[in-house]
């Protein structure tokens, strides 16, 4: 246990399992009182439990997160258990690889709905108890398709786009509260939402081979970027995101449309 957010309440959405679960497991062990907010129970309990095993408090919320009444009641949770709100995680997700021409509209409509509407809802319950407490910290998982074009991840990437623009108004707007507003944008990492593209043995090899530190990422690194925004060290920044891609991005980095093919 540490105390770099001790005395803090965090919530933490899609944080069952992934980067969201190291997040939350992250927060926890610097002190953070957290709330698991995730669709799938069994998961939500087992970061509750290692949360506590390991000496934190945490409480579970089965959400969808399909609307704004249950972000409310989300919110709302959080605040009857642990009397307030210092930091708020958008960390769920949805994306499903699909090529251009196979789009529908219900793809689109839920990859937005939780990638983007969700955003809105959470940062709009989350001002007023943060302006409660003086101030806090609105944080968001976006990706690096907001930055590159990757096969198949158009939808998603679109959605990211738009988190990341959200990041930039929402900090214009919010910082007269004292809240700071930012994201991280993770590159390849190594979690069960990885293993759903089911990619083959030489698309490892070639993913690996875009990667300048020639290996995908944990998600215990994505959480502890996400921990430096969380903290007071993080006080003066507000609209940005950090990539956390092992160097993939770099525009000396030619083989990166590799992936793209």
């Amino acid at each position: 246990m540490s105390d770099r957010l001790k005395g803090k309440v965090a919530l933490v959405t899609g944080s069952g399992r992934g980067i969201g679960r190291a997040i939350a497991e992250t927060f926890g062990r610097e002190g953070a009182a957290v709330v698991i907010a995730t669709r799938t129970a069994e998961y939500g309990q087992e970061a509750v439990s290692a949360i506590v095993s390991a000496g934190g408090r945490a409480a579970l919320f089965q959400t969808e997160l399909g609307s704004a009444a249950e972000v409310a009641q989300l919110v709302g949770f959080t605040l009857q258990t642990y009397g307030g709100l210092d930091i708020m995680v958008h960390n769920a997700a949805l994306p499903i690889p699909m090529a251009i021409e196979d789009l529908t509209d219900d793809v689109l409509d839920r990859t937005y709905a939780l990638n983007c509407k969700a955003a809105v809802w959470l940062t709009k319950q989350s001002i007023a108890p943060m302006r409660e407490r003086g101030g806090g910290r609105l944080l968001f998982t976006s990706s690096v398709t907001a930055q590159t074009a990757l096969r198949g991840a158009s939808a998603y990437a679109i959605s990211k786009a738009g988190l990341n623009g959200w990041i930039r108004s929402a900090a214009y707007e919010l910082g007269k509260y004292k809240i700071t507003v930012n994201g991280i944008e993770p590159g390849i990492v190594r979690t069960d939402a990885l293993q759903k593209h089911q990619f083959g043995e030489r698309e490892l090899e070639m993913i690996l081979g875009c990667i300048p530190l020639a290996r995908m990422g944990e998600p215990r690194e994505m959480a502890e970027a996400m921990l430096f925004l969380a903290s007071d060290g993080a006080s003066y920044v507000t609209g940005q995101t950090i990539v956390v891609d092992g160097g993939m991005l770099l525009p000396e980095n030619g083989g990166l449309t590799l992936l793209g093919r």
